[in-house]
């Protein structure tokens, strides 16, 4: 069991990537800024404001999920999440969207829903689910 991770967060690849277009998009919003484009300006700075938020939150809730013997830990904007496994329900569930199936892992603990995919994760979540499954078997 020492072998499996016990964290998972979005790879440092993805966010590295996120910070660097979005750099770019904002030389995209200057040189629009400087041309007139006034379109083109709004584009770019949505663009810009959109992944320059998931960069940061990327950046901030780091790990997003985390296990050990007593149960999970999920991070989120408002704060950590502490989630003991007697407690807490998990499951994967799978939808077909324009012809691609998308699987994410649900953490269900009281009244409070938590949804992990591949990007939060930075692995599938069935690969997850796995070792998640293993650890409270063990507990």
């Amino acid at each position: 069991m020492d072998n499996y991770p016990t964290s998972w967060a979005p790879r440092p690849a993805v966010v590295v990537s996120a910070w660097a277009v979005t750099a770019l998009l904002l030389v995209g919003v200057t040189a629009g800024a400087l041309a007139g484009d006034r379109g083109g300006l709004v584009l770019f700075a949505l663009a810009a404001v959109a992944v320059g938020a998931f960069a940061g939150h990327a950046t901030v809730v780091r790990p997003r999920l985390a296990a050990d013997a007593e149960g999970l830990v999920a991070r989120t904007l408002s704060g950590t999440h502490r989630l003991p496994w007697a407690r807490t329900r998990t499951r994967l569930r799978t939808t077909r969207r324009m012809g691609r199936d998308g699987v994410t892992l649900e953490i269900e603990h009281d009244e409070q829903l938590y949804v992990f995919g591949w990007l939060d994760l930075g692995e599938d979540p069935r690969d997850v689910l796995d070792v998640l499954s293993t650890l409270r078997a063990r507990s």
